[in-house]
């Protein structure tokens, strides 16, 4: 992400639909799995501009981990009850060690190696650690949208899944979500493929809505929490057959782990559907 884009979030995530409503369906997912306890920790890693996590801070002990200075600094400035820490998370075993999860949301899909990075995160910490995690779906929705933010792919669930295939992982769900809510984002998505360019501000298609319009879709996608915690829960198995983004949680077993890199038969995905080579972002 540059910073137009972090400057966008810090405008709007509190406000439009979208982050308000991943933010309920996160909460809701993390309280199935870990009771609210102060002596629970949660380290948010990519956590940008903040806010998913702020979300969290009065109910568990949270820190965000962002190699972007500017997303840190727009972080600490409008959320000081949270520890806010510059660098790469790997490099930061003593605090990936204190988390009983760890948040990857929207972080993936914005590095070249997926599997060098989850797996380098998996190695520092602990067995019985909790990661959930969120990447953007369906390559078929690639648009402008996807090149303003330096994404390298839209996941299927297969692919996602093949990031920790063969880890001393066990996943306790995977599912799409903003499943509700797809049909009219894949079409707003086709229009602005055929027009050229993004519907909202920053090359993105984020806009505020009309107020009871953003009201009435926050509500229709905040109510996929119900479902995705019963998942989390493990109280249902029936998924989301498709959506505009997949979550994942998993949990990491008792074993050894050494870093691994994307296999060279998915090499293509560093570039993005519509065959443009990307910009090396920089690393989480």
């Amino acid at each position: 992400m540059q910073s137009e884009q972090f400057q966008l979030h810090a405008t709007i995530e509190e406000r439009h639909w979208w982050f308000v409503g991943r933010r309920r369906i996160l909460r809701r997912v993390v309280n199935a799995v870990l009771p609210p306890s102060r002596q629970t920790t949660i380290v948010d890693v990519g956590c940008g501009t903040g806010a998913n996590l702020a979300s969290l801070a009065d109910q568990y002990s949270c820190i965000g981990i962002d190699t972007s200075s500017e997303a840190v600094r727009l972080a600490a400035g409008r959320f000081p009850q949270v520890r806010f820490v510059c660098g790469a998370a790997h490099e930061m075993p003593e605090v990936l060690a204190q988390a009983q999860l760890v948040m990857l949301t929207d972080v993936l899909e914005h590095v070249s190696d997926d599997f060098q990075l989850l797996s380098e995160l998996l190695a520092v910490t602990r067995p019985g650690t909790y990661f959930l995690v969120t990447v953007p779906a369906d390559p078929g929705l690639w648009s402008e949208h996807d090149r303003s933010f330096g994404h390298y792919r839209r996941y299927e669930a297969p692919r996602l899944e093949r990031v920790w295939a063969g880890l001393p992982v066990t996943p306790i769900f995977v599912s799409h979500f903003n499943s509700r809510l797809y049909p009219a984002v894949k079409a707003v998505r086709g229009w602005n493929r055929w027009r050229g360019h993004a519907l909202g501000a920053a090359g993105t298609d984020f806009v505020m809505p009309w107020a009871p319009t953003n009201w009435l879709l926050t509500r229709m996608f905040a109510g996929e929490s119900r479902k995705l915690s019963a998942l989390a829960k493990g109280q249902r198995r029936t998924t989301y057959p498709a959506g505009v983004s997949l979550m994942a949680l998993v949990r990491r077993e008792a074993g050894p782990i050494e870093p691994r890199h994307k296999p060279a038969c998915l090499s293509s995905d560093k570039f993005n559907p519509v065959g443009e080579q990307l910009a090396e972002p920089v690393a989480v």
